[in-house]
């Protein structure tokens, strides 16, 4: 994805990249944390530099009862000990990361980045370090122990080895297949709770805006991170508008490409140099999918485990369909939420803003359509797209989407190779009847087996 290099590259009207700091952005990065961390504990020492009781102070003997150059040496040793830890753990993330990329989706590495056990042990081990070489500086044969900078450094120096050990056994955790779905299906789910309202008919909302209207071009190349509404809306208030933004998180656009419809109340024209600039304070654009408020990105990343298991250099259909089941229960979470767009209306009641959102169909093709496609060739796998649609037609809440769940799984049944064995092809098309059955109602004929063979694999 090319978002222009140079200024000499970039399009005309194309306004400069804003550098907005959001809660997300620093929670993904690795540096921040830590840095700030490490500040603190530097500025820490120079405050405690400056206690520098006398040798007949009993609390100043009880911590440290020797003298400068034990103290030196203590410093010392600490400062090259956890250098080699903090080694140790960039090494542990960088070939955590590598792993995560290449054996199952190169959409994790955010994952660990924002990994806040990590952040953790390498600002206590970046923070150890520092004040160790501080203290060491400020250390003065002519002058009395700093006590309590000697003191710091021991104790950090113990947290620091504690630390490592349980980085090591959290980055064996977190290296597990299981534990990347888990984090992915549990970080899904809490921004699919935060966005999509309850609704117990699972439905999709629509407003009616009227024809015409002026198309709204993007100013920006990338991936919509995030909506922010509010400075939006005042505008649109202020200046008597209405606008249907055409884009959502998640999607890319290109510099030039509409994202937005706008309207006045009056019918005259439409101030759109205005509205470009309040539009392009609403749209966080950036260069990769963030979970903020997309609630596709964590069924992506769950799929895309699953479409690195089968593929031949791993070939591992068991996982493959371990993440379908993770895929099943966000599906079976979002047949009970508003999808759709949203309205937004000012103080008066007018409607003045109308968001895009995703209904169900998108999702179960999201999940289902890449799987299928990958997995033509192994029953194992079709076979738990399909449970996964078993799950979701039980709890179905409307029409609409038993109509999405056939669909699907007609799709899946075609899919199938004519050179399948009879068995691998007849448990397939069992399958296919229990969504059938469980579409009709039929519970217990969807549901009941020999041995339990149609909930594991």
């Amino acid at each position: 994805m090319a978002h222009g290099s140079t200024s000499a590259a970039r399009h005309p009207h194309e306004p400069q990249p804003r550098f907005r700091v959001t809660r997300e952005g620093l929670r993904a990065s690795l540096w921040f944390w830590p840095s700030c961390a490490s500040l603190a504990a530097v500025l820490l020492t120079l405050l405690l530099m400056q206690v520098r009781p006398g040798d007949d102070v009993a609390w100043a003997q009880w911590i440290w009862p020797t003298g400068v150059d034990a103290a030196s040496s203590l410093l010392q040793t600490v400062a090259t000990s956890v250098m080699t830890a903090a080694t140790v753990t960039f090494s542990l993330t960088v070939v955590a990361l590598q792993l995560a990329s290449q054996q199952f989706s190169p959409r994790l590495l955010r994952e660990f980045a924002r990994d806040a056990r990590t952040q953790a042990v390498l600002g206590v081990l970046l923070g150890t370090f520092l004040v160790s070489i501080t203290g060491l500086h400020g250390m003065d044969a002519n002058r009395p122990v700093p006590v309590l900078v000697v003191g710091m450094v021991y104790v950090l120096g113990i947290a620091s080895g504690i630390v490592l050990l349980l980085f090591i056994g959290h980055i064996a955790r977190s290296l597990r297949v299981d534990t990347m779905m888990l984090n992915a299906h549990q970080d899904c789910l809490a921004v699919l709770r935060d966005t999509y309202p309850v609704s117990e008919t699972g439905e999709v909302q629509e407003f009616d805006l009227p024809g015409g209207g002026t198309l709204v071009p993007g100013g920006r190349s990338g991936i919509i991170q995030r909506i922010d509404r509010r400075p939006l809306m005042k505008v649109l208030q202020d200046r008597g508008l209405a606008v249907r933004i055409m884009v959502q998180p998640g999607d890319h656009v290109t510099v030039g490409s509409p994202v937005a419809r706008v309207w006045a109340d009056d019918g005259g024209p439409v101030p759109l140099g205005a509205v470009q600039k309040s539009l392009a304070e609403a749209l966080d654009i950036g260069y990769e999918r963030t979970p903020e408020q997309d609630a596709a990105l964590g069924l992506r990343q769950l799929t895309d485990i699953a479409v690195k298991a089968i593929s031949p250099s791993i070939n591992d259909p068991i996982t493959a369909a371990h993440a379908t089941g993770y895929c099943a229960d966000l599906l079976v979470d979002l047949q009970r939420r508003r999808l759709g767009p949203e309205a937004h209306r000012d103080d008066d009641g007018v409607l003045r803003l109308v968001t895009t959102g995703r209904d169900y169909r998108y999702f179960l093709d999201l999940v289902c359509g890449p799987v299928r496609r990958f997995a033509h060739s192994e029953p194992i796998v079709l076979t738990a797209v399909l449970r996964l649609l078993r799950d979701c037609a039980a709890t179905a809440v409307n029409d609409a989407q038993r109509e999405e769940i056939r669909r699907q799984s007609s799709l899946v049944l075609e899919t199938a190779r004519n050179e399948m064995v009879v068995a691998d092809d007849e448990e397939i098309r069992d399958m296919g009847r229990r969504v059938e059955e469980a579409l009709a109602g039929n519970l217990e004929a969807a549901f009941t087996d020999r041995a339990g063979e149609t909930r594991s694999v």
